[in-house]
């Protein structure tokens, strides 16, 4: 970070909205040159999230689940909140019987993912699940989430994919190829 930033101050926060899930806060900042702006955000949260890329045999695994943002079924990773209490590899395992009706016996951290900072304070936290099998838990999911196996050789196709085109699950598909195409002893 560059040493000479200096964070704007922050001369106000106020809920402008607020629903069952989401609270909009306005920020009125002043910058370091004077400059005022006022901007809104979804009011900060220390809860954060996981996506899992299960790696089953020569495929990855993933799930067809409905976004009601976009109206329609979005193909990607496992993924949800993690709970008071879990660390990311629980809540990984958690997710990936929940979602996709398989265990892991390796987990292997990739990165910590900020989404629109602008305008969220949530973090994601990207894994890889190896080691897999079998293990179905009850998770939130108002329907049966379809399972899609697809082969590791053709996992950069993915992108070509109508429905695989959320930014956190192309993300993770960078990063796992990249980890799971490093050449030995590369960290």
């Amino acid at each position: 970070m560059d040493k000479n930033l200096q964070k704007p101050k922050i001369h106000r926060v106020a809920t402008v909205a607020q629903s069952r899930l989401f609270t909009v806060e306005s920020v009125d900042l002043e910058f370091s040159n004077g400059a005022r702006r006022v901007y809104e955000r979804m009011k900060p949260s220390h809860h954060e999230t996981v996506m899992v890329v299960p790696v089953l045999d020569d495929h990855l695994l993933l799930i067809r689940e409905y976004g009601a943002g976009i109206e329609d079924y979005e193909l990607g990773f496992p993924k949800g909140l993690i709970d008071p209490g879990e660390v990311v590899m629980e809540a990984a395992n958690r997710e990936l019987m929940e979602e996709a009706g398989f265990g892991g016996r390796n987990f292997t951290f990739l990165r910590r993912l900020s989404m629109a900072p602008s305008y969220f304070s949530s973090k994601m936290h990207i894994v890889v699940a190896q080691n897999l099998y079998p293990q179905r838990l009850q998770g939130d999911e108002p329907e049966p989430l379809p399972l899609v196996r697809w082969p590791i050789s053709r996992m950069l196709a993915l992108l070509d994919e109508p429905d695989f085109c959320e930014a956190r699950n192309v993300s993770a598909l960078f990063l796992a190829h990249a980890w799971l195409n490093r050449t030995p002893g590369e960290e």
